[in-house]
């Protein structure tokens, strides 16, 4: 897992250099679409998703429609390396909204240590990594990682009963359709070469389709929690591909940056002991 959801960052970078953004969701969330939709019909696992179809546009617009285009755009000016380091900031971001969701007893010393540590992990990252015409793009990433901390969030409190296969199936189906119409008025008038080509077929049936498929494996063999743990290894692999076939650079800056990024996602996530009468706000992480 923390492979194929490394390599997106690689892939979304190859792919917008030939299609816009919206062509780029159209052709992942179809692809993906294509594969999951018939498991989970065939499971009945959409009908009872699509009777609570309102959370599930929500949490359709929050945790794919929005971000990926987002990441997309992003990367048109940024760096995949870049790109997949920020979003490692993710944990740093959920544990704001845990706690803005939890009572405030649960704050510590270690937590608030930790979104510092965090903090100034992504300030090093910006401040030494990027020129200030990136900043826009910086800004849409950071965008992304909200909706990749909201969107958990949503998914445990209204949708946490349904089939998980069911809700991402749906969830692809349901954003492909909103951009049909963007996409294909997007659409190049050129067909994209071999390279863009084979980066939106793996995005759409490795990065999305199977890799939604082995992350609910994970998740029913370690648990949620020990899950999450390929939130550290993402980003590393994002880094080395980039380095690797994109010739990005990789500087003392970034790993500095990185370190601290990780370090306090690590503290500002530790988890003290439940309560009986809690319940966890742990989820499937997003995918990039």
């Amino acid at each position: 897992m923390g492979v194929i959801w490394g390599i997106p960052y690689l892939l979304i970078k190859v792919a917008v250099r030939a299609v816009e953004p919206s062509v780029l969701v159209l052709a992942r969330t179809g692809v993906g679409a294509i594969v999951l939709v018939p498991i989970a019909a065939r499971r009945d696992e959409l009908r009872p998703v699509l009777a609570r179809w309102r959370p599930l546009v929500v949490y359709t617009a929050v945790e794919i429609a929005g971000p990926w285009l987002l990441l997309s755009t992003a990367e048109q000016r940024i760096s995949s390396s870049l790109a997949g380091l920020l979003i490692a900031a993710v944990p740093l971001v959920g544990a704001v909204v845990s706690l803005a969701l939890r009572d405030a007893q649960d704050v510590n010393a270690r937590m608030v240590g930790g979104l510092v540590v965090g903090v100034a992990g992504v300030a090093a990252l910006v401040g030494l990594d990027v020129r200030g015409s990136n900043m826009g793009s910086v800004a849409m990433i950071g965008v992304v990682a909200v909706c990749y901390a909201v969107g958990p969030v949503i998914l445990v409190r209204t949708l946490s009963d349904l089939p998980s296969l069911g809700v991402v199936a749906a969830s692809l189906a349901l954003c492909c359709a909103v951009y049909v119409p963007i996409g294909v008025a997007q659409w190049p008038s050129r067909a994209p070469g071999a390279r863009p080509l084979l980066a939106l077929i793996t995005l759409g049936v490795v990065c999305t389709a199977l890799a939604f498929v082995l992350f609910f494996h994970l998740i029913a063999e370690v648990g949620p929690l020990r899950a999450t743990v390929i939130t550290y290894v993402n980003p590393a692999v994002a880094v080395t591909l980039g380095v690797v076939f994109l010739h990005e650079r990789f500087k003392a800056s970034t790993a500095v940056g990185f370190a601290l990024i990780l370090a306090g996602s690590f503290l500002a996530t530790g988890r003290r002991p439940a309560r009986a009468d809690e319940a966890p706000l742990a989820a499937p992480i997003p995918e990039p």
